[in-house]
């Protein structure tokens, strides 16, 4: 049983291992089978701990969670207000122990143009633009969505890793 542990925990640490992947290939073409694969273990496995493609990205970047999962509910009370509450949730996650190191390193993985983004540009396209696009009404809801995460990463790459002051050190308010 030990050994079998053994194991599965070095699986686990092999694909968490993987973020080269989203860098060398993007998050679209990335696939759970192709992680599989360089890890050395069976496409299942990967599938059995990390779910889906967007639930592994989520934990190789150590991530809160999907986008979805959090986006969707600061749509429920309605569009009035719903830039204020997207920008609370994001400091809330950046300004936690842990969160400034986490985005910092994020931003400059995607900055980085040895690593090709490491896949963030995609997975911000395909889950937190797809999270936020159905819920906004008007012309153009996919654009608009964009523009909403264009401004929230320029918020975080300006706050975080530039510290720009006095962007840096201002309150939430």
């Amino acid at each position: 049983l030990a050994t079998i542990l053994n194991q599965v925990l070095e699986a686990r640490a092999a694909i968490l291992g993987l973020q080269v992947e989203f860098a060398e290939r993007g998050f679209d073409a990335t696939s759970v089978r192709a992680v599989a694969r360089r890890a050395g273990v069976d496409p299942g496995l990967v599938r059995h701990y990390f779910g889906t493609k967007g639930d592994l990205f989520v934990a190789l970047n150590e991530l809160p969670g999907l986008p979805g999962e959090f986006l969707g509910p600061l749509f429920d009370a309605g569009l009035d207000g719903v830039g204020r509450r997207i920008v609370a949730l994001f400091f809330a996650l950046w300004d936690a122990p842990d969160g400034r190191q986490k985005i910092r390193a994020l931003i400059a993985a995607a900055s980085s143009r040895e690593l090709e983004g490491a896949g963030l540009a995609e997975f911000i396209a395909a889950e937190v633009t797809d999270a936020i696009a159905p819920r906004l009404t008007g012309p153009q809801p996919h654009l608009r969505a964009e523009l909403i995460a264009a401004n929230v990463v320029g918020l975080a790459l300006a706050r975080y890793v530039l510290q720009l002051e006095p962007l840096a050190s201002a309150s939430e308010e």
